[in-house]
């Protein structure tokens, strides 16, 4: 089931959206199916997908209790950067605290996110969170 037009990913050499690393070391593998080892890898690949233009992504990954029956990405914000404030793992439940930036049409502001992550059949999934 495709959500999106096709992405725009980046060479598997060139840095990752997420700030991390080369892309086909960081989110590229999630992006493709791979497991996350934790839950702020997780949430790194799910930025990195708004940014590419991932919607297939964001589904897999969403928790089907909150997940929305539509993924609209805004095909004219442009995300900037990402700041991971805290990680936190205890079991299966994380939360990751981030900040993330964008433009759009002479415009810019940051979106910051309190996410709420749960491990379901050894696969971790965004559940849900507080933007403020």
């Amino acid at each position: 089931m495709s959500f999106g037009a096709r992405p725009l990913r980046p060479s598997a050499s060139a840095p990752c959206p997420c700030g991390r690393a080369v892309f086909g070391e960081c989110c590229g593998p999630l992006l493709d199916g791979v497991p996350a080892p934790s839950a702020e890898r997780l949430m790194r690949s799910r930025y990195t997908s708004f940014v590419v233009g991932d919607a297939d992504h964001l589904v897999r990954t969403w928790h089907p209790r909150t997940r929305p029956t539509e993924i609209d990405l805004d095909d004219d914000a442009v995300w900037e950067g990402l700041v991971v404030d805290e990680a936190l793992e205890d079991g299966d439940a994380a939360v990751v605290v981030f900040r993330a930036s964008w433009r759009r049409a002479g415009e810019q502001g940051v979106l910051s996110e309190r996410s709420r992550f749960t491990r379901r059949g050894g696969r971790w999934v965004y559940v849900d969170g507080d933007v403020g």
